[in-house]
């Protein structure tokens, strides 16, 4: 059975951690063209009979975003979607921690969330803020 710990302990060897706090880690990847993104993994005890980890990262300030072509562009995307928290426009997944196959559950789709995040900020900004 996977636990939160074996997450923490898989993302701290992998990336590196910006923030953490208890039952979330906010950290960065790098992308393409020397863009990086970050990432936010959030612990959901107990939701709905078990707990979940919830991806999210970042595509720009909700006021900034045309709000309308992200949800667009997000319901073209098999992994993630589009959603406003505390003002900043995101795509967030949510995958179940019993049972998780770190690197099939955990990483795949980490890394797809990510990607797109990435792109839809460099479509919808033509920064790389987050």
């Amino acid at each position: 059975m996977t636990t939160w710990i074996d997450v923490i302990n898989f993302v701290r060897t992998r990336y590196e951690v910006l923030e953490e706090r208890d039952g979330w880690l906010r950290f960065r990847l790098d992308g393409p063209h020397d863009r990086t993104q970050q990432v936010t993994v959030h612990h959901l005890p107990e939701l709905d009979g078990g707990s979940w980890i919830e991806i999210s990262s970042p595509v720009g300030w909700a006021d900034r975003v045309d709000l309308r072509k992200l949800l667009e562009l997000a319901g073209g995307s098999a992994v993630g979607g589009a959603a406003v928290v505390d003002g900043v426009a995101l795509l967030k997944h949510t995958v179940p921690l019993e049972d998780l196959s770190i690197q099939e559950e955990f990483e795949r789709p980490l890394k797809s969330v990510v990607a797109r995040a990435d792109a839809f900020e460099h479509e919808l900004t033509a920064a790389d803020e987050f």
